[in-house]
This record gives structure tokens, sequence and C-alpha cells, in this order.
């Protein structure tokens, strides 16, 4: 997993040193929003929270205004926005009890049976693959961040949030963005020898926790299509509603996570009685539309409810799916407080055809 990019060219460099001798805010924010995107995507990688990332990146570019004046003579712009950007990450983790609490236990030596776990990441949240494509550089620009899918998936998304900060910051900027030792050392302000004893701990963190890099279709499978399918039987199973409609959709060992709520359902029988229990199917439930979308570079459903009395369908919930060799593996469900993020509308008109 690599998405190496080069450093900051020299146009821009000079226009940063200018603007930065100037005073010339406005045109030290413009340079600066170039690279928002990609301060996004790292943030969010970071955080594991679209909302936070925003709010980390925004706490970024006014940090860096303010302590425009440190940067060394001559220095470029993309490095030391990163390095901002990454210490308002650090700050945000201290400053939120649930994170500071999760790396000090990853820190520590604890015994195996306390150390983190999926279900601790309550802040889980999902990213728009509409702000994963980027536009078409120009020229005389180096294409801003080329995403992996793996990198990017609410999977390796939230294994890396059981690293330290400093774990995880250095995978991100090494394996993830293809930065050297050096260069990631220089960010986070650390020994060379200190960032490859981080960056080794994060690795062997990983290949203890992550899943198995995922099987892709089974050869000759047109991809795309097969994947079309799957999600329309998927909408139909929800929509129609038919429990039994999902059974040669999902896999017998599936995973469901819900966060903020720290359960995990194991296995697909576990999967459709947590669905019966809720209430699916029934009159009480209501009536599901759902519509097809993307997230983290995966599938996703959004679900829409219309219960009885109400004239729309409203938000109920997005499905985030991993698919497996052609079924099913994982389904991270959030609630309908990321519709907006995700560009989504909160409700459907009942009135309307399909």
């Amino acid at each position: 997993m690599n998405d190496r990019e080069t450093m900051t060219g020299p146009s821009e460099i000079n226009a940063f040193a200018a603007a930065v001798r100037a005073g010339d805010e406005s045109a030290f924010t413009a340079l600066a929003e170039r690279h928002r995107r990609e301060l996004l995507i790292h943030c969010y990688r970071m955080l594991g929270s679209f909302h936070d990332a925003e709010d980390a990146v925004q706490d970024a570019l006014l940090r860096a205004w303010r302590y425009r004046e440190s940067v060394k003579d001559g220095a470029p712009l993309r490095p030391w926005l990163y390095r901002v950007a990454t210490n308002s990450c650090f700050d945000a983790i201290a400053r939120d009890p649930r994170r500071s609490a999760l790396a000090a236990r990853s820190a520590s030596d604890a015994p195996e049976g306390a150390a983190p776990g999926a279900s601790e990441v309550a802040w889980l949240q999902p990213f728009p693959d509409a702000l994963l494509e980027s536009p078409a550089p120009r020229d005389s620009e180096p294409e801003a961040v080329v995403l992996s899918r793996e990198t990017i998936e609410l999977a390796f998304l939230t294994m890396i949030q059981l690293l330290t900060p400093q774990q995880r910051a250095a995978l991100i900027l090494c394996d993830v963005l293809g930065w050297s030792a050096q260069e990631a050392a220089e960010l986070l302000e650390a020994s060379v020898a200190a960032t490859n004893s981080a960056l080794q701990r994060a690795r062997a963190s990983l290949r203890a926790r992550l899943l198995k890099p995922k099987p892709e279709w089974p050869s000759g499978v047109d991809a795309t299509a097969a994947e079309r399918e799957l999600l329309q039987k998927f909408v139909a199973a929800c929509e129609e509603p038919n429990l039994d409609g999902f059974a040669s959709l999902i896999r017998e060992d599936a995973v469901q996570r819900m966060p903020p709520q720290p359960e995990i359902t194991v296995g697909r029988e576990a999967i459709f009685r947590l669905m019966v229990d809720g209430g699916f199917g029934t009159e009480d439930f209501g009536q599901l539309r759902c519509l097809v979308t993307r997230a983290n570079r995966q599938p996703a459903v959004a679900c829409y409810v219309l219960q009885k009395g109400d004239t729309n369908y409203r938000a109920m919930a997005v499905d985030v799916l991993r698919i497996e060799e052609g079924m099913i593996s994982e389904v991270v469900t959030f609630g309908p407080e990321v519709f907006g993020a995700l560009g989504l509308p909160v409700t459907l008109d009942s009135q309307q055809g399909r």
C-alpha cells in the first residue's frame, strides 16, 4: 500500500515564501487550500471520523497562518502543512477521553485479553467517495493523493485507530504516503530511530489484528456487473421485505458493526436474529426504500423508512458493505447523522416514482 507523492514544486515554494514575507493572508490561504483535500484524507486516517477530520483540517489551516513564521526559509509548504495537520490530530486525540484512553492502552503492555478491539472505535464514520476523487492536476502540479482501496476501507481505518497516535502517524506517512523515515521523523520531530521503531510496532500490530487481504471476485467474473447485481438483490431484500433474500448474499461468518454502539454481531444467523428482533418486515417497523451509494471505496446502501402516518421516507441508516468473493463479509451500519456528509437527502418523497 503506497500513495507516494512528490513534494511541493519550486513555484509553490516561492509563492509560499512571498506570501509569508508580505503577510498576505489571502495568498497564503489560497496556497494552503490547494492541499485541503489531501489533508482531510490524512486527518481522517488519523482520527477515523469525517466530522473530526474536517475540524482538524480547519484548525490546521488556522494554525498554519498563525505560525507561518516558524517555517524555515525555502522550506516547501506541503510537508509543513502535514506537520501542522498531524499535530492538530494529536491534540484532538489528547482532548478526547475515549481516544486518549485507547491510545494509553495501546501503548501499554496489556495482556492479550485486555488489548483494545474494534468495538472500542465508537467514533468511526464513513468518508464520501466523492471527496476521494481528485480533479485532474495542472501540468505544474503533482497528482494529489492517489488512494489505494485498502488504505481507506473501514476495516483498515478501524485497525489503525488501535495504534498509538505516533505509530499511526508513522505508518500513514511511510507505508501509505510513501515518505522516507527521515521525512517522517522530521515531521514528527523525532529521531529516525524512534520513527522506525514506531513504524515497526505499527506494522507488527497490524499483522496481528488486520483482516487478511480481501479476496477479489472469482476469476473471469465482471466485478462491476457482479457487484451491481449483488447490490440490486440486497436492495430488493430490504424493500420487499424478504429476510430469506439475504441468505445467498451474506457469508455465514459475516460481521455487523453499528458505531457508536460497541456490540459486534458475528455470523449470518446472529445478524438475521438482530433484524428480526428489531422488527424487520413488520408493519410497526415500516416500509424501506433504498439508494445505492459509495463510501470509503466500498459499496453502500442508504435505507429510508416510511412508518404509519408518515408522508415521506425518513433517513434511517447507511450500510457500508465489504464484499469478499462475491458475498458480503461485513456490514458497518451508520445512523442518519452521516447522510448529509455522504451527500444523501434526509427524506424521500413517498409519492415520487422509483
